[in-house]
């Protein structure tokens, strides 16, 4: 394959990709490692607080590993797709437990651990090592695509195929001088840059991308058809009914199973049979009004109920059922959804008479 590709990608993220992000200036594979699992599936602007916030409470990977799942989970709640924190987690302790605390050097290698994939394992070998390894995330699948106007949905045989591509364009082993570790960084790097701030889906930069004379979207004008679009099942809604229980002062929050859906974190009881259960039948139920939070296989229609109580439930024997103080409630690790409603409730409870 053309080398050109890959220098020309080295010389634009030099002068023109981004520089200033926190984990960047770096080979430390812990950072880079937590910013690589932080930004899958979740934009750059995002992820920057919450890397500055973990960096902070876990400045390295044997202060992670020694944490809690809940304490973990408390610092991701936000940021979503809750799995990568318990993924997050168990790699940390296999890091420090298999491998005295230092990350392997191989993308091979890196693959074999929790919550990290192929084209993530590449990145960090690339970022930390140095390694020639090739990444493949959405971004790049979007510019290899457009460049080389692959037909098909880039998913099974095209994804496949996109692979052997990225595999190709590989900064060449046998030229003069060989690829150094900066290079292997700015190059991979520079992918990344040009999906994220050139190769947009919608109005793409093409007077500003390095690879514009050997586009052939742009020769032919498909920028805005290609890649194309897997088909779209029609997402199943599923209907829950979040009962808020306080006093005014205290709420009452669930601990939900380590996995699935929000697995580990705090979420509200569900289902009118769980006010029997907890002995607070009887009191008046004042609903909110219903919302929905969409996640990527499903709908939740979510319908929050509010029971107010004179006394909270002792939960002496409820292991998994925590009265949390309706302040501080937002701290402890509960998905967006839940902490919506618990800024709404104070709002909410103030007005309910005694």
């Amino acid at each position: 394959m053309d080398s050109s590709f890959a220098r020309r990608v080295i010389r634009w993220q030099r002068q023109a990709g981004r520089h200033d992000l926190p984990w960047q200036g770096t080979h430390d594979p812990y950072r880079v490692w937590l910013s690589e699992i932080m930004l899958q599936q979740t934009q750059v602007a995002t992820v920057v607080d919450y890397f500055l916030r973990f960096l902070a409470r876990f400045p390295e990977v044997r202060a992670l590993a020694a944490a809690s799942p809940e304490e973990v989970l408390a610092l991701w709640a936000g940021l979503g797709y809750y799995a990568r924190a318990r993924h997050l987690h168990a790699c940390a302790r296999r890091v420090v437990g298999e491998y005295g605390g230092q990350f392997p050097s191989s993308a091979a290698a890196l693959a074999e651990l929790p919550g990290i994939g192929r084209s993530t394992a590449a990145a960090i070998a690339a970022f930390a090592y140095g390694e020639r390894a090739a990444i493949l995330d959405g971004n790049v699948k979007r510019v290899l695509c457009r460049h080389f106007a692959i037909e098909g949905a880039p998913v099974g045989a095209v994804e496949k195929s996109l692979w052997t591509l990225a595999e190709s364009l590989l900064p060449p082993l046998s030229s003069a001088p060989q690829i150094t570790h900066e290079e292997m960084a700015n190059y991979t790097q520079g992918l990344m840059d040009l999906g994220a701030t050139l190769c947009l889906s919608r109005t793409p930069h093409c007077e500003s991308c390095p690879l514009a004379t050997s586009c052939l979207a742009r020769q032919q004008g498909r920028q805005e058809s290609l890649p194309a679009k897997a088909p779209r099942k029609a997402k199943p809604c599923r209907r829950a009914e979040f009962l808020l229980i306080t006093d005014g002062k205290e709420i009452l929050l669930q601990r939900r199973p380590s996995s699935g859906v929000w697995g580990g974190l705090l979420t509200f009881p569900e289902g009118r049979e769980a006010l029997r259960l907890l002995g607070q039948e009887g009191h008046e139920l004042q609903p909110l009004p219903p919302r929905e939070h969409v996640f990527t296989h499903f709908r939740l229609e979510i319908h929050p109920v509010v029971c107010k109580v004179e006394k909270m439930p002792d939960m002496a024997n409820q292991p998994n059922l925590e009265c949390l103080p309706l302040k501080t409630a937002l701290k402890a690790g509960v998905p967006a959804p839940v902490a919506r409603l618990l800024e709404e409730l104070r709002n909410f409870v103030s007005r309910i008479p005694p």
